[in-house]
């Protein structure tokens, strides 16, 4: 898998990979949570972050993006990967693109995933994110660079 930042031709593709997960994990589009897709350069770049798209034979198979907050923190969001991509080390390393990013960009970073997605709640941890809280089945994590 190639990892490379956004551009508007891969709106619909990352649309679709990010919808296509959502569904197999037994979520659905929600207007509000999801209007990031609805313009990635606005969302993500125009404040300050970046958005990756990781791609196999020309095709988006996985995302990863930063998110800017106040001041110097950041929110990395939309880890996602198509099913056929997994246990290959894809989602690490578009989880370590978005990393990279905000360890030279930001001062500390948060994120939050399902309680349910186990592998991902290791990953975090094993990159040294800490705990914060659960809220409504999301568990919150940060950590400080």
């Amino acid at each position: 898998m190639i990892i490379q930042r956004y551009d508007e031709s891969r709106k619909e593709e990352v649309r679709d990979v990010v919808l296509e997960v959502l569904l197999e994990h037994g979520f659905e589009y929600d207007r509000l949570k999801d209007s990031d897709l609805n313009d990635i350069n606005g969302y993500y770049f125009a404040k300050g972050g970046t958005f990756f798209v990781g791609l196999e034979d020309g095709r988006v198979v996985g995302t990863a993006g930063v998110r800017r907050l106040n001041g110097k923190h950041c929110e990395i969001r939309r880890i996602y990967l198509k099913r056929g991509f997994r246990g290959k080390g894809n989602g690490e390393k578009l989880f370590l693109a978005a990393m990279d990013f905000a360890e030279k960009n930001c001062s500390g970073a948060v994120l939050k995933t399902d309680s349910t997605l186990k592998k991902a709640i290791d990953m975090y941890l094993k990159h040294g994110f800490t705990f914060v809280k659960e809220e409504e089945g999301y568990l919150y994590y940060e950590k400080q660079f």
